[in-house]
């Protein structure tokens, strides 16, 4: 797929210069830049078995272990 985009000119230039340095096309380090964004920025998913994990059985309740809890010290930051 062909897509046109207009970039900055001090944009294009840094494109350019990376492209000579690195002997690879222009075309290429978009490619690149693009899956990067993407993989960086894809909506993180929990895997199905974590979703599906429905606990343990023998497992105690959290709020179990609610009266082993020191109480807070004085002031807010004590």
């Amino acid at each position: 797929m062909n897509i046109n985009v207009y970039l900055e000119d001090s944009l294009a230039k840094s494109i350019n210069q990376f492209a000579k340095q690195l002997g690879v096309s222009r075309k290429a380090i978009v490619r690149e830049a693009i899956k990067e964004w993407i993989q960086n920025h894809e909506v993180r998913k929990w895997p199905v078995t974590v979703l599906k994990f429905q606990g343990l059985n023998n497992a105690p309740q959290f709020e179990s272990f609610r009266d082993d809890l020191l109480p807070p010290k004085e002031g807010p930051l004590a």
